[in-house]
């Protein structure tokens, strides 16, 4: 008996459904924020709510809050649960080449050509997305297991511009942390590291006191 070969698109599935979410009951949350920019730090305090919609309070720096308010946005955007039709129905997928780490290339056809992604274990190992006019790419180092889903630990990401192929600012490196609140993970630090001209710029992200919302009555 011989093995029967999975599609691309089966493979990619499954790799995508693994990913963790928040399901459709997700509350929202409050947290208090502690944003390190370099030398510079800030506190404030954050919502996010059950749309998911992120608002950021006590942060007088505009800077400081415009990059907090993005983080917290970034954070609940990956959370969003989305069925695979919802988010890749119009696209149809193949397969590339496997790297040295057994990572199995998956080429998207369709609506998103271009894109690409690589699945290893389970898990969606490379992003390369055309997003707003650039290209992202995202290669996962380690995840963490949540027992519902994985979540990406260590990883970076650079952009490209998608006509010249020129890279567009400097590659950064991240490390996420998370904890369990009720029945949910939920993002407590963040550290970035970008490279520079001169030295790495350095961010950290602390969410502490993270709190769910109360759900809002039917």
């Amino acid at each position: 008996m011989t093995a029967t070969q999975v599609s691309a698109q089966e493979l990619f599935r499954a790799a995508y459904e693994n990913r963790y979410t928040w399901d459709h009951n997700f509350p929202g949350y409050t947290a208090d924020i502690t944003y390190k920019q370099d030398e510079q730090v800030f506190t404030g305090k954050i919502r996010v709510n059950a749309n998911l919609k992120a608002e950021v309070f006590e942060v007088e720096d505009e800077q400081a809050k415009q990059a907090i308010n993005h983080q917290a946005w970034e954070i609940a955007v990956h959370r969003i649960r989305r069925s695979f039709e919802e988010t890749h129905g119009a696209n149809t997928f193949s397969y590339g080449d496997a790297d040295e780490t057994g990572a199995v290339e998956i080429i998207v056809g369709g609506k998103s050509a271009g894109d690409k992604y690589k699945v290893r274990n389970n898990i969606v190992s490379l992003v390369h997305r055309h997003i707003h006019g650039v290209v992202v790419t995202i290669n996962t180092f380690s995840v963490h297991d949540t027992g519902e889903g994985y979540l990406s630990h260590t990883y970076d990401s650079v952009y490209h511009d998608p006509q010249t192929g020129e890279q567009k600012g400097g590659r950064s490196e991240f490390e996420d942390q998370y904890e369990k609140v009720g029945n949910y993970f939920i993002l407590n630090r963040r550290f970035i590291s970008t490279d520079t001209k001169n030295q790495p710029s350095v961010q950290e992200f602390i969410f502490s006191n993270i709190q769910l919302l109360e759900p809002v009555a039917a």
